[in-house]
């Protein structure tokens, strides 16, 4: 069975938007656009003619640098818009299930229960840092669960998935789930991206974004890679024009060689900086865990979280308090060395008042 036969019917139906014909060097008369051209902004493109459908150059662009075909890319704003766009597309409201491993990122959550999709979660342990089990995802999993999705690195606690772990997962799933794995800061760990397995695994999506190692999170740009039938469901469900022209030139520009040769040493001085930042927050007496990170950020549980927030937030430091099963536990962004610094320094103050 084609793994499209997870899809809600009336999406399996569904035709991608038929948009006015766009050519360049030729009078535009069918698309209702004003004829005047907007004086805001310097782009290559016009603002006062719509923006394409689905942007070819780009998708070709980040096709090259996911590693996938582009007609097995579909460009989005950021992963958050892949990931709505995949639970109205599986997940029948009242009747379809997804799963997700707890704690992990809370937008899967929050789509699913704008779809009416049922939310399984599959508890993952502190103690062993938050490592998924898949024997526990599978006896979770019923006859309803359309997707599984997995973020790795994970946020917030920076875990990856071992990859062997991962195939099993796709081969004893199979054509009853697709599973989603959400490769938001795989840049910033040790393992390759899992895309090289769409050749493999029909019923494997991954989500990317440039949010995080490009430094484009204003932008609200990534993409989604996945079989080619796939694909096409989620092009007929998003939105057209969905990427402003703007925001096309900005990523086309950044995606140039210069720019990602910038990103690339920018990610090597985060991950250099994530491990002093590590080391040095192991050495502070309110400190009781640092977890080990894959991403551009750290999991650490102090012994009282909310006065290290209060005292932080009194130095204009902005951390992610988190409560429930992570009580306690406080994630950090990896700034500047400077901006380490600063935190580094409030909390020795906060460790000197400890000892008085």
């Amino acid at each position: 069975m084609s793994i499209v036969q997870l899809a809600r019917p009336e999406i399996r139906s569904l035709h991608a938007y038929e948009a006015a014909e766009q050519v360049d060097d030729t009078i535009r008369l069918n698309a209702n656009e004003s004829p005047h051209r907007c004086a805001i902004g310097d782009f290559r493109r016009p603002l006062n003619r719509y923006p394409e459908v689905r942007p070819s150059k780009l998708q070709q662009a980040l096709a090259e640098r996911f590693g996938c075909p582009p007609r097995q890319l579909l460009v989005t704003r950021g992963s958050s818009e892949a990931i709505d766009l995949l639970i109205r597309t599986f997940c029948r409201a009242g009747a379809d299930s997804m799963l997700v491993s707890s704690p992990s990122f809370s937008m899967y959550r929050h789509y699913a229960e704008i779809q009416g999709a049922r939310v399984i979660e599959v508890p993952a342990s502190a103690e062993q840092d938050f490592a998924i089990d898949v024997d526990h995802v599978f006896a979770a999993c019923d006859e309803t669960t359309r997707l599984i999705f997995i973020c790795s690195p994970n946020n917030p606690t920076g875990t990856t998935l071992p990859r062997p772990d991962l195939e099993r997962l796709l081969r004893e799933r199979g054509d009853k789930s697709v599973v989603v794995v959400d490769e938001a800061y795989v840049e910033f760990g040790g393992e390759a991206s899992v895309i090289e397995l769409l050749d493999r695994f029909d019923n494997l999506v991954v989500l990317r974004t440039l949010s995080k190692a490009l430094g484009l999170a204003g932008a609200r740009c990534g993409g989604v890679a996945g079989p080619r039938p796939v694909i096409d469901l989620l092009n007929a469900v998003q939105a057209p024009y969905a990427l402003a022209t703007p925001v096309v030139e900005c990523v086309e520009d950044a995606l140039r060689a210069d720019h990602l040769e910038t990103a690339r040493a920018n990610v090597s001085v985060i991950v250099a900086e994530r491990e002093r930042l590590a080391d040095a927050l192991r050495d502070f007496d309110i400190v009781t865990r640092v977890w080990p990170s894959d991403a551009n950020f750290l999991l650490v549980r102090f012994v009282d979280a909310a006065a290290v927030m209060r005292r932080c937030a009194a130095q204009k430091v902005l951390l992610r308090h988190f409560g429930g099963v992570l009580e306690d536990c406080i994630r950090i962004s990896i700034g500047t060395r400077e901006e380490n610094d600063t935190l580094l320094r409030t909390l020795e103050s906060i460790d000197g008042d400890s000892h008085g």
